[in-house]
């Protein structure tokens, strides 16, 4: 396995924000996100929560990413997490009860989400400190934009009002009526849903204009074996414009063939043996 190129601190929290957004395009920790989602407030409170797990563990992790061992690196993943909750969990009860009460089950229930998890294991226990902190800041922020845009649509649209303050506008006998369906759970499926699209839709627009895309599975293959598995280049082109795909079809038709040769002649040793036994 190659070791992991080098990547601008920059590039490390950005990554975050839409190229790999952990909500719309990891599509990872869905849960919480369509239950705290009905409200601005709630999902504000939700994003700052984990923006600081995840800067906190991710910092720890990467600290002691050499003397963590390796068997028993998710347990301690598990137990440093929960540390930070708690610690949230108790500053709520202390200084928010509102909020502490309004995220219920899910703010301790952070401790398992996959995005904290998945950070832990795939990047803060294999790099340095400080690349570390800032995927931490730009995933929590991701988490916290994505929050924040569906939970706006589905308050504002589903419930007219905005961090809980009623707009005149949206309300009964205003414009607009409210969609009440949108901050029941088939709403948040389909402003989910949408949010999904536009962020996958944003993406690619990003890519076409040349800047690299993620890499979903970094570190997983070599560069050579990325290139030939790809051939949708012209760098994967060879002598006599023969590409890469074409040349894995040609070595394993030739391989085909050479066990054929091989079988066959191994039978005909046998039909000529057989044939001098019964002479005999």
């Amino acid at each position: 396995m190659t070791p992991r190129k080098k990547v601008p601190l920059i590039k490390e929290f950005s990554k975050g924000l839409l190229v790999e957004n952990p909500v719309l395009r990891l599509i990872l920790g869905t849960c919480p996100t369509l239950a705290i989602t009905t409200s601005v407030k709630n999902s504000l409170g939700m994003g700052m929560a984990v923006i600081f797990v995840l800067v906190g563990s991710n910092l720890v992790i990467a600290s002691l990413r050499k003397v963590i061992p390796d068997k028993v690196r998710i347990p301690a993943f598990i137990t440093i997490i929960a540390g930070f909750v708690t610690l949230v969990q108790l500053l709520l009860q202390a200084y928010l009860p509102a909020l502490n009460d309004a995220l219920g089950i899910f703010l301790p229930l952070i401790t398992v989400n996959c995005i904290i998890l998945a950070r832990a294991e795939m990047f803060a226990s294999k790099n340095p400190v400080l690349p570390s902190i800032l995927d931490g800041i730009g995933m929590g922020a991701g988490y916290t934009a994505a929050v924040f845009c569906i939970s706006t649509i589905r308050e504002v649209i589903g419930n007219g009002t905005f961090l809980d303050i009623s707009l005149p506008l949206l309300q009964a006998g205003g414009y607009f009526e409210p969609m009440i369906i949108l901050i029941l759970p088939p709403g948040g499926f389909f402003v989910f849903g949408v949010m999904i699209g536009l962020a996958q839709k944003l993406s690619d627009r990003i890519s076409k204009k040349g800047l690299p895309a993620p890499e979903i599975c970094a570190g997983a293959i070599n560069d050579a074996s990325a290139c030939l598995l790809c051939g949708g280049c012209m760098g994967s082109r060879v002598h006599g414009g023969e590409t890469a795909m074409d040349r894995v079809a040609r070595q394993a038709r030739e391989q085909l063939g050479t066990a054929g040769a091989k079988t066959s002649k191994t039978g005909e040793s046998a039909d000529q043996s057989g044939q001098g036994g019964a002479d005999a």
